[in-house]
């Protein structure tokens, strides 16, 4: 169990999170009750870390498989870009090697005064 002051920490630092979850917002107010009449028996205590550690594990789930979508479509790009980085290379080179060619041809190359 937390001491008084974690616990009263604790209490301030999820009321700074916009929540729309009901059973969470009901245990913040009824903690932030109890801990102001400073009567927050270790029962109330119990279910306020129980609705608090419920909300935010869920919410953690949510992240780390939002994490992981974002992560797998950033090794899409990453691919992409690599591809179209190496594809950009053949057409610079095909590009350098028929302008050889037509200034060869300028030059008077294959040219019967050449």
């Amino acid at each position: 169990m937390l001491d008084d002051g974690r616990f009263r920490a604790l209490v301030a630092r999820v009321a700074e999170f916009y929540v729309t979850d009901r059973p969470l917002k009901a245990a913040q107010k009824k903690i932030e009750a109890a801990l102001a009449a400073g009567n927050a028996d270790e029962s109330e205590r119990q279910d306020y870390l129980t609705a608090v550690r419920r909300y935010f594990s869920g919410f953690a789930k949510e992240a780390h498989a939002q994490l992981r979508d974002v992560d797998k479509r950033l090794e899409h790009v990453n691919q992409v870009h690599f591809n179209l980085t190496a594809e950009r290379g053949v057409v610079v080179r095909r590009i350098e090697m028929t302008q050889g060619v037509l200034k060869e041809i300028e030059d008077g190359a294959g040219s019967a005064r050449g």
